[in-house]
């Protein structure tokens, strides 16, 4: 594991996929905030990844990701109810666990071992959230 980008491998289920262009990616955006979401929604929605579905707090997260099966989950921390690593780890205890990034408006220090013991693929900072940023934490 890299312990400056917290990134853990994660097996995820071979499915067909929803589109013809084999490296399109299904995302699930799970975020309080609105704007947020729909900011992101734009900035991902490209070639390479369809938001498929949006959540606001922790049991729609796992309701929509259960429902939907994404190949990925864009999700913030904090969150009303549980926060995003509980999220993480109830959809990886059901081996629901898409390819998972989890987000935040804080740095990534604030969350210490948390982030280093989650089955998350890694950390991107709300300001810093891109289609590269996004892509180096997926890639093999």
């Amino acid at each position: 594991m890299c312990p400056r980008r917290w990134v853990r491998a994660v097996p995820v289920p071979d499915r067909p996929c929803c589109c013809q262009h084999e490296s399109v990616r299904t995302v699930v955006i799970v975020d309080d905030h609105e704007t947020f979401r729909a900011t992101a929604r734009q900035l991902l929605s490209s070639d390479d990844f369809i938001v498929v579905g949006e959540a606001g707090d922790a049991e729609s997260a796992v309701a929509t990701v259960s429902a939907l099966r994404p190949d990925v989950l864009l999700i913030d921390v904090m969150l009303p109810g549980a926060d995003g690593f509980a999220v993480v780890d109830l959809l990886s205890a059901a081996g629901q666990l898409p390819a998972t990034v989890l987000i935040s408006s804080r740095h990534a220090s604030t969350f210490g071992r948390r982030l280093a013991r989650t089955p998350a693929r890694g950390f991107i900072s709300k300001a810093e959230l891109s289609v590269a940023a996004l892509e180096a934490l997926l890639s093999p």
